[in-house]
C-alpha cells in the first residue's frame, strides 16, 4: 500500500479484530491503540511486513521496534536470554508500560533490532492491545503509527491524519491513558541502563531491581540506536516550537507573528489573536494531553508554538521534559 492509493478504515476492536488479525497474518500493517500512543503493527518474525513499517512512516533503519507479546512466556519466545531481573520487572509492571531489551531471538526479524543482536520487548496493557495480542498469538512489531519525527498519536483520529492510505486499518480504542512512549531499560547491560524514560520512572525501577543507570543520547538520524526515542530532534510539530522558561517571557511577548503557548500555569496566557493551551499541573495530567496539545497548537497555523518549560525533572516530569526537549528548540538557543 502507497500513500494516497487506498483510504484507511477506522473500526473498533470489537468490530474489526478478526480483520485485523487476518490482515497481520497476510503481512499487512495495523494500527491499534495502546495505554501508551498508538501503534503501527506488522508481524514481527515477517522481514517483508517490517519493512512496511519503515516505509509506512518514513522511518530511519537505525532506528530499532519495539515487539509486543500478549505475556512472559510470549517474550521469552523472543529472546534467547531471560535474565532474573526480566523476571522481576514483567512480574511487577507488565502488562504496563515498560519495555525490555534483551538479546534477539533468531525467530524475530533482525529488521526490529535494526542491526543490533538485540530487541526491545513489552506486553501492554490496553484491552485493544492485548485482544489483539492474544487473537494474533504472535509478536507485533509496533512503533508509534505516525511520520516519523513528528508527533506521537494518541487518538485515532492523530493516526489517520498521518497516515491514511498507508495503513489498511486503524483499531480504535479511544485516548491512550498514559499519553507518552514507553520506559525502555536495556538489561543487556552491565548495570540495567534507561534509554528512554516514561511512566515507568527511575525511582520505580530501582526501587523494585536496585541499581540503575540513566543513559541520555542525543543522535543524529543517520546514526544506529540502542532505543526508540534518542534522536535530538523527535516528536515535534511542523510549527517551530520553543521551550521557555518564566524569566524568557518578555521575549515571547515581543516576539512577531502570531503565538500559540502552551503552559501548566494558568497565569502564563497571550490575549486574543494569539492562542492560549492549558494543561494540567499534575504529572499524569500533563503526560496525558501533551501531544494532542501540540498538535492542537500545529493546526493553528501560527508563527511558533512557545511552552513553558515544567519546573520538575523527577519521576514522570523526566519523560516529559525529554520529549518537550526533542520536539522544542530552547528560547536561550535564539
Amino acid at each position: 500500500m502507497t500513500g494516497g492509493q487506498t483510504n484507511t478504515r477506522v473500526a473498533s476492536a470489537g468490530l474489526a479484530l478478526i480483520e485485523a488479525v487476518d490482515l497481520l497474518k497476510t503481512g499487512e500493517l495495523v494500527a491499534f491503540a495502546t495505554e501508551t500512543v498508538y501503534g503501527l503493527g506488522a508481524d514481527a518474525r515477517r522481514d517483508s511486513a517490517v519493512r512496511k513499517i519503515y516505509e509506512a512512516k518514513g522511518r530511519p533503519t537505525g532506528n530499532p521496534l519495539i515487539v509486543h507479546v500478549a505475556d512472559a512466556p510470549g517474550a521469552k519466545r523472543c529472546a534467547t536470554a531471560w535474565p532474573a531481573l526480566a523476571e522481576v520487572l514483567a512480574k511487577h509492571f507488565w502488562p504496563g508500560p515498560l519495555t525490555m531489551v534483551l538479546p534477539r531471538s533468531p525467530t524475530l526479524s533482525p529488521l526490529v533490532g535494526a542491526g543490533r543482536p538485540t530487541v526491545a520487548i513489552r506486553c501492554p496493557k490496553h484491552r485493544v492491545a492485548e485482544a489483539l495480542l492474544q487473537t494474533f498469538d504472535g509478536p507485533i512489531a509496533a512503533p508509534s503509527a505516525n511520520r516519523s519525527g513528528f508527533v506521537s498519536p494518541t487518538t485515532a483520529a492523530h493516526v489517520l491524519a498521518e497516515l491514511n492510505g498507508r495503513v489498511p486499518l486503524i483499531l480504535d480504542g479511544g485516548t491512550c491513558d498514559v499519553g507518552l512512549e514507553s520506559t525502555v531499560i536495556d538489561l543487556t547491560a552491565e548495570t540495567p541502563t534507561v534509554l528512554r524514560p516514561g511512566a515507568i520512572t527511575v525511582e520505580m525501577l530501582r526501587e523494585t531491581i536496585g541499581p540503575v543507570a540513566v543513559k541520555h543520547v542525543s543522535a543524529a538520524e543517520s546514526e544506529t540506536l540502542d532505543s526508540p526515542g534518542q534522536f535530538f530532534r523527535h516528536y515535534a510539530p511542523h510549527t517551530p516550537a520553543f521551550l521557555f522558561s518564566p524569566t524568557d517571557w518578555p521575549h515571547i511577548l515581543a516576539a512577531a507573528g502570531t503565538k500559540v503557548v502552551i503552559t501548566h500555569d494558568p497565569s502564563v496566557s497571550l490575549p486574543a489573536p494569539h492562542e492560549t493551551i492549558l494543561l494540567p499541573a499534575d504529572a499524569a495530567g500533563y503526560a496525558r494531553e501533551m501531544y494532542a496539545a501540540l498538535r492542537a497548537a500545529d493546526a493553528l497555523g501560527a508563527s511558533g508554538i512557545y511552552v513553558l518549560k515544567p519546573l520538575s525533572s523527577h519521576g514522570l516530569w523526566a519523560a516529559v521534559t525529554d520529549r518537550l526537549a526533542r520536539a522544542t528548540t530552547p528560547l536561550t538557543n535564539l
